[in-house]
């Protein structure tokens, strides 16, 4: 680093995920000296995107974080003073687990190919030219949840096999070898070749009469890797959300750009169907009866202002709303779309009052950008912590990437934390300090429960329902096959909000885990998608998107965590959590905007921005300050070229 960084701050911020962020650029936003770094080498931590090679890169940075030992701690406890003591915090990253590739495309092994547009030799490119044997495996052994994603291996070529048979190995280090477990206490990240056995290999049929489609080629996928951008978490936006309205009101709404989620679906018997929200999809619908659409219309209107008639439910509010809905006559049908992909609850644990309100929500929801409740950031979900940094650099705030922290220092009368201590072994002094959690060490977390999330991101051909326009964007609730599991959310992205490439879909399929998340999720997977392989497959399975690439994972979810279960944390340390399992980001904000009100209790929260008269820029004839005046000095804006930049097929929000 040529340059150290100042040592003087308000409010030193480690990690850029969406809550740090958010509390980056409302502090900064009130003028405070704001220093925000992250161990990364990209924003965003848990909520971010990556292109496809950019992905692969992450899988393989966990390999390296995890072979990397234990540093020496002699350098920077030499800097800590006999009135103080240091607070040591994480070396690795331990928030993701389980993680599993499977790369079903085709490829000609004589290709070389590499990412249109990358500087460098991408990672993919590398996976799509190093071969290793097929790893024979259909189970997992059971893994402690302490454990952790601690390999990511390429082996040399074998000219012999196909170059499909690409194979991944990640081996857990803390989980002691079972005698007669598949993959021998390794979680194996592979690709399926044709010989292989496995209860999803369709039969071979001569379907001569099918008209072939052309094919997408994991070579494709690599080529057009800077087209994906793929989200770590899957999260939607609702419009009459906290987040909606905090970038309007903040006025960083302005860096972003979002689309309409276009379809809410529902799985019922097998089927994937498209439901009514607004009351003209509700008369159109050909999946309801005329009595089902006033039976639906009826109670629906019964939820906007189901506050002022306690009558209607006051005796069950000790029941489950899907117990509740029972006893409002709705058919089977109904009380399926309502439950599963209105409310999106869940069947067992939802109670009366929360299912109403979900109900509520969405409903209110409807109408103020489209006819869904949702939209999606272009780009993905990892464009909204970058678009709140980006408020912070405008005000100040200095950002530091690949910047490690060794401790926080804490002085012994007091017990508050005065400084931190990098890799680099500056000591940097601030009032205020804002961790999130994953930083924080394990004698720090040693009696917090954690729990987790399973995701799964698949790269698809077409779509679960298939409409004349292939530009949908959609999400779907798949109930849960089993009373008191946990019921998968699916969310469906078209090119168009430039998160995949063209003729292809990007799924993520989230839930709460119990297990593995190939575990949790698989069984909707064969429910939805089918392998793509070069043998044909029968008419059943024709009907279904073929998958190409997968990715498995289970990711730690911090949320609702109270601060005492935290051992020895200053009162000026404050911890943000990661990624929840919810839909929306209202955890998120609700976060930030609770701690930014606890460390400045007079100030406003991410006030709307000021007037352009007010504004002083860099360069201009200075005006001597007199006492009551509040000059704002702000970058300049951007530049014709930048804003151009900005222009793309979604739209901005507005009041």
């Amino acid at each position: 680093m040529a340059d150290s960084l100042p040592t003087e701050f308000d409010v030193v911020i480690i990690g850029t995920g969406l809550p740090e962020s958010i509390l980056a650029a409302a502090c900064s936003r009130s003028g405070q000296r704001v220093l925000h770094i992250d161990s990364r080498s990209y924003y965003g931590g848990n909520w971010a995107s990556f292109s496809f090679s950019g992905l692969l890169s992450w899988l393989k940075e966990y390999q390296q974080n995890s072979d990397v030992g234990e540093e020496s701690t002699a350098a920077w406890q030499e800097l800590i003073h006999e009135t103080e003591e240091a607070i040591a915090l994480r070396k690795k990253d331990e928030t993701i687990q389980h993680a599993e590739v499977f790369c079903y495309a085709s490829q000609d092994v004589e290709d070389n190919v590499e990412e249109i547009g990358a500087l460098q030799k991408s990672p993919s490119s590398v996976a799509s030219s190093t071969l290793t044997e097929f790893l024979d495996s259909a189970s997992l052994p059971e893994e402690k949840h302490s454990s952790y994603f601690t390999g990511y291996e390429m082996a040399a070529k074998h000219p012999q096999k196909s170059d499909r048979e690409i194979a991944l190995e990640v081996t857990d280090v803390e989980e002691s070898l079972e005698e007669g477990k598949d993959c021998g206490g390794k979680t194996c990240i592979y690709t399926v070749s044709e010989g292989d056995k496995d209860e999803n290999k369709p039969t071979a049929e001569d379907n001569t009469d099918q008209p072939k489609k052309s094919r997408i080629t994991y070579s494709q996928i690599v080529k057009e890797g800077r087209r994906f951008n793929i989200d770590l978490v899957s999260k939607l936006l609702y419009s009459q959300g906290l987040l909606i309205d905090l970038l309007i009101k903040s006025n960083v709404s302005r860096y972003a750009e979002f689309k309409n989620v276009t379809r809410i679906l529902a799985f019922r018997e097998g089927k994937v169907e498209q439901v009514p929200c607004s009351r003209a999809d509700v008369f159109n619908s050909k999946e309801l009866t005329m009595v089902e659409k006033r039976m639906l219309m009826k109670f629906l209107t019964f939820c906007l202002d189901y506050e002022h008639h306690p009558d209607e439910y006051e005796a069950f509010k000790q029941c489950s709303f899907s117990e509740y809905l029972k006893t409002k006559k709705l058919t089977p049908n109904l009380q399926h779309f309502v439950l599963h992909s209105i409310a999106m609850t869940s069947e067992s644990s939802c109670t009366t009052i929360d299912g109403l309100k979900a109900t509520k929500n969405f409903l209110q929801c409807l109408g103020r950008f489209g006819n869904t409740p949702f939209l999606f950031p272009l780009y993905g979900q990892g464009e909204i912590p970058q678009c709140f940094c980006r408020m912070c650099a405008v005000f100040g705030g200095i950002y530091c990437l690949r910047h490690k922290v060794q401790c926080f220092v804490v002085d012994k009368e007091s017990g508050r934390c005065k400084a931190i201590i990098d890799h680099f072994g500056q000591r940097i002094n601030a009032k205020y300090f804002i961790v999130e959690d994953s930083y924080l060490s394990e004698d720090t977390c040693s009696n917090v429960q954690y729990k987790q999330i399973s995701r799964a991101v698949l790269i698809t051909d077409q779509s679960v329902l298939k409409t004349d326009s292939d530009q949908q964007i959609s999400i779907l609730i798949v109930p849960p096959a089993e009373p008191g599991a946990c019921a998968v959310r699916v969310t469906e992205l078209c090119s168009s909000t430039m998160t995949c490439m063209k003729d292809s879909y990007l799924v993520h399929l989230t839930c709460s885990s119990s297990k593995t998340a190939r575990e949790d999720l698989e069984s909707v997977v064969k429910k939805l998608f089918t392998p793509d392989t070069e043998a044909e497959i029968d008419k059943e399975e024709l009907t279904k998107p073929r998958i190409l690439w997968a990715l498995y994972f289970n990711m730690r979810d911090s949320s609702g965590i109270s601060r005492s279960s935290y051992n020895g944390l200053p009162a000026n340390v404050y911890v943000c959590s990661g990624p929840d399992s919810g839909l929306g980001n209202e955890h998120a904000v609700k976060q930030a905007e609770t701690l930014f009100r606890e460390i400045f209790p007079s100030e406003e929260f991410c006030p709307p921005p000021p007037n352009p008269e007010d504004i002083i820029f860099d360069g201009d004839d200075k005006q001597s300050d007199t006492p009551g005046t509040n000059n704002i000095i702000m970058a300049k804006p951007e530049s014709s070229e930048e804003s151009k930049n900005l222009e793309s097929p979604g739209k901005h929000l507005q009041n």
